[in-house]
């Protein structure tokens, strides 16, 4: 695309040579720039990309989009303006045809609850017959095609360029997990959105947005940019649900379990093999469990009714709907008739949850056992809360090894340990080798406990020092049941 053209509405400043040349890629990582490219100096988390100009140059840049100009090279063209990372989000619609304008897009944001809604959604709209695009935290689908996720959120080249393949395989409709810092770092910059869906805020990532109200804040963004066309469809049994509304110019649509909402649901059984709920005048069963997984249900009923699917249609797909991977993934060594659980909860809310869950499901003295741990690098401050929700809802906790990426896996544990009760203390273990401690739940396990490993999910591996080992909570835990 002509430069001209790239930057046709943007408001900027140029420098260098009078030409308009012909943009052949936009880049953003120095590393991955060719000749030809536009190079994006956008000011990171960890580093700068002001600093890396000279190298993008180097390598055959001859437009740079930044901030600031230092040691302006000749035949080099610079375009200045306030924000990088806001008109990259722009560029990169333009030079990508708009491909996010091509389907319905649906965002859902939230703490808890994102990756099993989009993931419900994508699944859902996929029986009732459509090519649908997935972009979640555990993988990205372009119809049934799975291509491996890196991130929640991915940068907005990216994103761009998966929104292109989803048009080429005919996607009508595409749903994506929005994070926090993907709003904050604006990745989602240019992108049109049918939807929003909000699923509730609660306690987590204060180690990037420093407060929790920059953390409301950093979600609510992501409603305050919705266009009038779009719907914005929020959680209202969550406090902070009518706050996401405030300053949206989106329909404004509501649902809720204890309250009047536009969309209403009530649960009237929750046991092990799944719910069952009385939701738009019609009851349902549903192979998902626990009261959680009720408003996960109720905003895709709700999302899919405001895409214009049919009541019966949704109704009948979404009670044969399961759960993604690592979220409440229920196993049942019946030799022993132990029952095992993974699940992603890694923060004090998503645990607190998972657990009142379990003890509302058992039935008699069945002990709960829960190995958890916190991961490096995140968060310090939910580490003792954390620690402390295992405590109060197990008869046994095991604290271990997540991820413990740079920290020292001890220290983290430590930080863990100073959530631990008084009353918790001889029921409480410290075993840093998280396949240690997930082999000593299972040897402390007697006929009809429930073992829940907490944290990790569907990952399939442990980061330690910058290195990703193969580690998988569900194959650990079957295979120390089955020993």
């Amino acid at each position: 695309m002509k430069l001209n053209e790239l930057l046709e509405g943007t408001k900027y400043q140029e420098t260098g040579p009078n030409t308009n040349p012909v943009v052949k890629s936009l880049h953003f990582d120095s590393r991955k720039v060719e000749e030809g490219a536009l190079f994006v100096a956008i000011r990171g988390v960890e580093t700068d990309g002001h600093l890396f100009i000279n190298k993008a140059i180097e390598k055959g840049a001859r437009v740079v989009l930044c901030e600031q100009i230092e040691n302006a090279q000749e035949n080099v063209l610079y375009i200045r303006v306030s924000d990088t990372a806001a008109t990259l989000g722009d560029l990169a619609n333009k030079f990508y045809g708009a491909p996010s304008q091509q389907l319905k897009l649906i965002g859902i944001t939230g703490t808890n609850g994102k990756t099993t809604t989009a993931t419900l959604l994508h699944n859902l709209f996929s029986q009732l017959g459509y090519t649908v695009g997935l972009i979640s935290t555990v993988e990205n689908k372009i119809g049934e095609e799975v291509i491996p996720s890196t991130h929640t959120t991915p940068d907005v080249i990216r994103l761009n360029e998966l929104l292109v393949e989803m048009n080429h395989a005919g996607c009508e409709y595409a749903f994506m997990e929005v994070s926090s810092h993907a709003v904050d770092q604006k990745r989602i910059a240019g992108i049109h959105f049918e939807g929003g869906v909000f699923s509730n805020i609660t306690h987590d990532h204060l180690d990037y947005h420093k407060t929790f109200k920059n953390y409301i804040y950093a979600k609510k963004g992501f409603f305050d940019a919705l266009p009038k066309t779009a719907f914005a469809l929020t959680n209202l049994d969550d406090k902070r649900g009518e706050v996401m509304l405030q300053n949206t110019a989106a329909k404004k649509v509501t649902y809720a379990l204890r309250q009047m909402a536009d969309f209403r649901a009530k649960v009237t059984e929750n046991n092990l093999s799944g719910l069952v709920m009385y939701l738009d005048g019609e009851e349902f069963y549903a192979r998902l469990v626990g009261g959680f997984n009720a408003y996960n249900l109720l905003s895709v009923y709700a999302t899919a009714r405001l895409l214009g699917a049919d009541k019966l249609e949704v109704l009948a797909v979404m009670s044969n709907l399961k759960a993604p991977e690592g979220r409440f993934d229920y196993m049942q060594y019946e030799p022993s008739g132990i029952a095992g659980i993974v699940d992603y909860a890694h923060t004090p809310d998503a645990l607190e949850k998972v657990l009142q869950t379990i003890d509302k499901l058992r039935t008699g003295n069945e002990k709960i056992i829960t190995v958890v741990g916190c991961g490096g690098d995140r968060d310090i401050t939910k580490r003792p809360l954390m620690a402390k929700v295992a405590c109060d809802y197990s008869q046994q906790t095991i604290l271990t090894s997540d991820n413990p990426r740079t920290e020292d896996p001890e220290a983290i544990l430590l930080d863990m340990e100073q959530g631990v009760p008084p009353y918790a203390g001889r029921k409480t273990l410290v075993i840093t080798d998280r396949k240690q401690a997930i082999k000593t739940a299972c040897r402390l396990a007697e006929k009809g406990d429930i073992i829940l490993v907490a944290g990790k999910g569907h990952e399939k591996y442990q980061e330690i020092n910058g290195v990703k080992y193969p580690f998988d909570d569900k194959e650990e835990l079957k295979n120390a049941l089955s020993e």
